[in-house]
């Protein structure tokens, strides 16, 4: 009786499968890295149109007055009313009501990895141009005036028919580059990485910086449009 030995996988054998593994592995990591910063944008992308109708509606119940408050609308913490942190309550019954930092619902940009601890777990800001006349925009040369307690200026009722540029002015937009991250992300104040905005018209686009008009700083920043809320960001 012939008895049947059990052969294994030999050394070179498990190499040669071991080196397939690594190989795929290699080309399928970038695609799959790929495709989940793209779901991540399209999630993004999703909350900026929600955010978009919560607009339209605080419009209509505000005769087409944009969201106004004296800056900064708080000190304890501090903080002005274009970050999501100060607008998020003027939009809360238009989204969530109970809408908070534990539960910050479509103000959380789910690939933002810095919004939960320093901001309140709000990935968008809101554009200042659009409590400020154009003049006291065009007179913003620096990005301080966006937050230093000694630059604050009065603010002023925009209305919806004062934007000049519906489909190329910000109103709303990702504060960081969530899907194309920086090692060190300047925000709105650097001209690196892309990021999804939300324009008077509805539409929401995903942006690189270097598409946007430089601002009265200098930078791609949609609080200091050139012309305020009569101005746009892309040419």
């Amino acid at each position: 009786m012939i008895r049947k030995v059990k052969r294994g996988f030999t050394l070179v054998e498990l190499l040669v499968v071991t080196s397939i593994i690594s190989l795929l592995a290699a080309l399928l990591l970038p695609a799959l890295r790929k495709a989940r910063l793209q779901a991540g944008k399209s999630v993004c992308a999703s909350n900026l149109r929600q955010i978009g109708y919560g607009f339209y509606l605080y419009l209509q119940d505000f005769r087409e007055t944009f969201p106004i408050a004296r800056d900064p609308v708080s000190t304890s913490p501090y903080y002005w009313l274009w970050m999501g942190r100060g607008w998020r309550s003027y939009l809360a019954p238009y989204i969530l009501r109970d809408i908070s930092q534990d539960n910050p619902s479509i103000l959380y940009c789910p690939q933002d990895r810095t919004a939960p601890e320093k901001w309140e777990s709000t990935s968008y800001a809101y554009s200042m141009s659009f409590y400020h006349s154009p003049r006291q925009i065009n007179s913003m040369n620096d990005k301080s005036y966006t937050y230093a307690s000694d630059k604050v200026m009065p603010s002023v009722p925009r209305r919806l028919s004062q934007v000049r540029y519906p489909s190329k002015k910000a109103i709303v937009g990702e504060w960081l580059s969530n899907h194309e991250p920086l090692e060190d992300d300047p925000g709105w104040w650097g001209w690196q990485g892309g990021r999804s905005y939300l324009f008077v018209d509805g539409h929401v686009e995903f942006i690189s910086a270097t598409r946007l008009l430089p601002a009265g700083d200098g930078y791609p920043d949609i609080n200091l449009t050139i012309n305020g809320i009569e101005g746009k960001d892309l040419p």
